[in-house]
């Protein structure tokens, strides 16, 4: 069964693995791997996933996972550069972790904080931490990201990249049924190309995207 991509919107996908739960799809355009919408989980049961989370600022070992963009991004940053945190969670974290560091910062979620305020604004940079995998319509809302930035500003996402596809099928990732958008080098080169953005790659789970200055 062919399906429309949800990053590139290209009819041109192609079975690419199916587990004992749900199908994949990979787009042979940007090489986005994706779960039918037939398969993904309302949203009662989505959310009910999210409030089992138990992630806090004071959680070191958040902290340190979060550091995988952190450290990166805040490197690329002016002082006093102002950011959104989007898709923060029912625990807030790198929002704190910026704002430690100088850096305002609004946040918006759409389950835990649904301010479309925060929407509205311009930012010099955006997050998204463990949140792209979970995007419906990851096209639309990666465009609506970039759209917010100011110039010269930078997209941080961190999630888990597609490698090959005999590691996807024993891959732990796929196993969160609220996983249903999976990325690869290769789609992240197509979505900077999509956006005009600079793409760099700083850690195997995080990709910055830096808006070309106009």
């Amino acid at each position: 069964m062919m399906l429309t991509c949800p990053l590139c919107g290209s009819c041109d996908t192609r079975h690419y693995h199916r587990d004992v739960r749900r199908d994949y799809h990979q787009c042979e355009q940007c090489e986005l791997v994706f779960v039918p919408p037939a398969q993904r989980l309302a949203p009662d049961a989505e959310k009910a996933v999210y409030d089992q989370h138990r992630n806090s600022p004071g959680d070191t070992g958040y902290r340190q996972f979060l550091s995988r963009l952190y450290t990166p991004l805040r490197a690329r940053l002016a002082p006093g550069a102002c950011g959104l945190d989007f898709g923060a969670g029912p625990g807030p974290t790198l929002s704190v972790m910026f704002e430690e560091a100088g850096h305002p910062m609004a946040i918006f979620d759409p389950f835990y904080a649904p301010d479309p305020a925060a929407l509205q604004r311009k930012y010099d940079f955006v997050t998204a931490t463990e949140v792209a995998e979970h995007l419906f319509e990851p096209g639309r809302e990666l465009k609506r990201l970039a759209s917010v930035l100011r110039p010269a500003g930078w997209l941080g996402l961190m999630t888990k990249r597609v490698t090959t596809q005999q590691a996807f099928a024993r891959w732990h990732y796929i196993l969160d049924p609220t996983h249903v958008v999976f990325f690869s080098e290769a789609t992240f080169v197509w979505l900077a190309r999509h956006l005009d953005m600079r793409l760099e790659l700083p850690a195997a789970d995080v990709a910055l995207l830096q808006c070309k200055r106009r």
